[in-house]
């Protein structure tokens, strides 16, 4: 998995539930877990902007309902800290499905993008029409 180096405060624990940003036909995934996490005994796998997560659709249409996918953090509630010193912080949740090597699947991401995950998967930063 390709990414920058640094920590994000990981505001999405397992099971939390995120809207779906691109136009898939899935509205609301949930998170099962966070792809190459590595954390300590007893503590719920958490995932932040820009990991890549597997998630279950929960909303949307009949072909994507009940099935797993890859998808990737574009936003997130909690707020994270950027190196220059700001405080970052979405009105919501948000993920885009993708494949295993990060290639966005639908052709359209709604609303914006933030810079972390654009940064770290280019098939996102191409796709996304506001990166904040």
């Amino acid at each position: 998995m390709r990414g920058i180096a640094g920590r994000q405060t990981r505001g999405l624990p397992t099971g939390a539930r995120l809207l779906v940003a691109d136009n898939t036909g899935a509205k609301e995934a949930m998170l099962i877990n966070v792809i190459g996490y590595v954390g300590t005994m007893r503590r719920n796998p958490a995932g932040g902007v820009g990991d890549m997560l597997k998630v279950s659709i929960k909303k949307g249409s009949p072909s994507t309902r009940r099935q797993m996918f890859n998808a990737i953090i574009v936003r997130q509630r909690r707020p994270f800290r950027r190196v220059d010193g700001t405080w970052v912080q979405f009105e919501d949740n948000a993920c885009v499905i993708t494949n295993e090597k990060g290639e966005v699947q639908g052709s359209d991401i709604k609303g914006p993008v933030a810079r972390e995950a654009a940064e770290r998967w280019p098939r996102i930063a191409a796709t996304a029409k506001q990166i904040i």
